[in-house]
């Protein structure tokens, strides 16, 4: 699908002033070269204060530059989604795995975002995110007053986030708790990942076995999470011994793979191939009070209810 292309928007500091405007978008958006960026600029797609610029155009503090990037083909993604919860205040959703959440790399209109925005209103926005890869229930709000309330509550930790995954390993515990830190590490493409990191953010995930699957030496988790780092899950089960089964990117220890090739679109925290489920979610209702939780149905693969645990 190609997209509508979009504008870049850029106001000129104090520290950019008196820098071409070359040199300023090779600076900003090493994505592309300065021979990529004289050529964007010179074929009139960046503005400067409302107008075309030029490459030796003098950057004064307080100027507004947009840089139009061109439509283009976005990587095909699933676009339906369920409502699962409906009011004036919150949104409950059920996201397909394969659909970004937000804009990025080559996605734009093929997110979630733009797609509930485009029925609800541009006031929607969500509250969390759940990797593209990972389905089910995610949370968004639809005015600011409510994005304030549950904002708090995601805070202070009043809103419940449970997950269904499949692990590699059978022979884990029937329930444990991983807190290992989370923060930035380097990687390929793109430069740093998210991944365990001695002294990162504060994060905890508590595992429980549903089912074990020995004769595919892997497990069904109910995970819960009262913190919400990017990719927690994938990170902390990998941290464990026990990574999402398919997962292209963490292995064991909660780190990135250490064959990942920069040109290869697999590894990178996008990438998708695991079982990952936002099965329940609880939160406090920012406006008439009271608690509300809604469950996601699973994929057959991940569904609690078929069987029981296996030794």
């Amino acid at each position: 699908m190609k997209n509508r292309g979009y504008g870049y928007p850029d106001r000129v500091s104090a520290a950019a002033e008196g820098l071409p405007v070359l040199t300023f978008y090779a600076r900003r958006y090493t994505h592309s070269n300065e021979t990529e960026w004289r050529r964007k600029i010179e074929s009139g797609q960046v503005l400067r204060n409302g107008a075309p610029a030029s490459p030796g155009d003098t950057l004064v503090r307080g100027d507004a530059l947009v840089y139009n990037r061109p439509p283009w083909e976005e990587p095909d993604a699933p676009t339906g989604f369920a409502t699962l919860f409906e009011d004036d205040d919150v949104l409950v959703l059920g996201k397909p795995s394969g659909l970004p959440v937000l804009p990025g790399g080559f996605f734009l209109e093929n997110t979630l975002l733009y797609l509930v925005r485009r029925r609800y209103g541009s006031s929607c926005s969500p509250l969390h995110r759940l990797g593209r890869g990972t389905s089910g229930a995610i949370l968004f709000t639809r005015n600011s007053r409510a994005a304030r309330s549950l904002a708090k509550a995601m805070f202070e930790r009043r809103i419940l986030k449970v997950y269904l995954a499949l692990a590699s390993g059978a022979g884990m515990p029937d329930a444990f708790t991983i807190d290992a830190p989370i923060g930035p590490v380097p990687h390929g493409l793109p430069e740093t990942v998210n991944a365990y990191r001695p002294d990162g953010r504060p994060s905890v995930s508590h595992a429980r076995v549903v089912r074990r699957i020995t004769d595919e030496d892997a497990a069904l988790l109910e995970v819960t999470i009262p913190t919400g780092r990017p990719h927690q899950i994938r990170i902390h089960l990998a941290f464990a011994g026990h990574p999402l089964v398919g997962d292209p990117l963490y292995r064991a220890g909660g780190v990135p793979r250490e064959d990942a090739a920069d040109d290869d679109l697999s590894p990178t925290p996008g990438a998708t191939g695991y079982l990952l489920h936002s099965w329940k979610l609880g939160f406090p209702h920012p406006s008439r009070g009271g608690y509300i939780e809604v469950a996601c149905p699973p994929p057959a693969a991940l569904d609690p209810g078929l069987g029981s645990p296996r030794g």
